[in-house]
């Protein structure tokens, strides 16, 4: 019961993002809304600058137009979907995780892209949770994991180098920032390096001392 429980965790997470940032989109679409919520919530870097830093959180849920919006819930959706095993029990870690890269995400882009001064849309944090999914792989012995790597490293390369698609850049109606994809690739390794060895330190002392009493 406890399991299917923590299992339906990970999908009512889910569901509370998708809320949150399809409800911020249609504030955003009210003809009578007294808040701008762009204008409130979006990366700004010179509003940042000027101490609204909540934006290096905010900025990522929100969207620049439907097509943007569902993009990235279904990519957040199938994300989910293909390393739930990973969290099906750890429902509130995912959680930490995701604030964990949308914060990164946000200083990421603040300190390394200046000359970035807009950003919208969970991309680069999606492509975070994927590599930190993969890394899960890895470490669960499933070979698959090295390919899901590798793919998404050279996906962020590729784009930083040759940039994105025209077709989604007018899908979306903005240009892709492929910075927030190396960004998002980047935190998802970081997340990794420090939260894995750090859960299995956590994991053998709580054997250990399970032992010793």
């Amino acid at each position: 019961m406890a399991n299917k429980q923590t299992q339906i965790g990970v999908y009512v997470f889910a569901t509370i993002v998708s809320v949150i940032c399809a409800a911020l989109f249609a504030l955003n679409l009210l003809p009578l809304a007294q808040i701008d919520i762009d204008s409130l919530l979006a990366y700004r870097y010179d509003s940042i600058t000027q101490g609204e830093w909540w934006r290096l959180l905010s900025g990522n849920i929100l969207h620049t137009n439907l097509w943007h919006l569902l993009m990235n819930l279904a990519g957040f959706w199938v994300i989910l979907f293909l390393h739930e095993t990973h969290y099906k029990q750890h429902s509130v870690k995912l959680a930490g995780l995701f604030l964990s890269l949308a914060m990164l995400e946000g200083l990421g882009l603040y300190w390394f892209y200046p000359e970035l001064k807009g950003y919208v849309g969970l991309s680069g944090l999606l492509h975070g949770l994927f590599t930190f999914g993969a890394l899960l792989d890895i470490r669960k012995g499933f070979k698959s994991g090295y390919l899901l790597l590798l793919g998404v490293i050279i996906k962020a390369g590729y784009e930083t180098y040759f940039g994105a698609s025209d077709s989604v850049s007018e899908l979306i109606n903005a240009r892709v920032a492929t910075e927030s994809h190396l960004i998002g690739v980047v935190s998802g390794l970081l997340c990794g390096l420090i939260w894995l060895p750090l859960s299995g330190y956590l994991k053998r002392a709580q054997t250990l001392s399970t032992s010793h009493n």
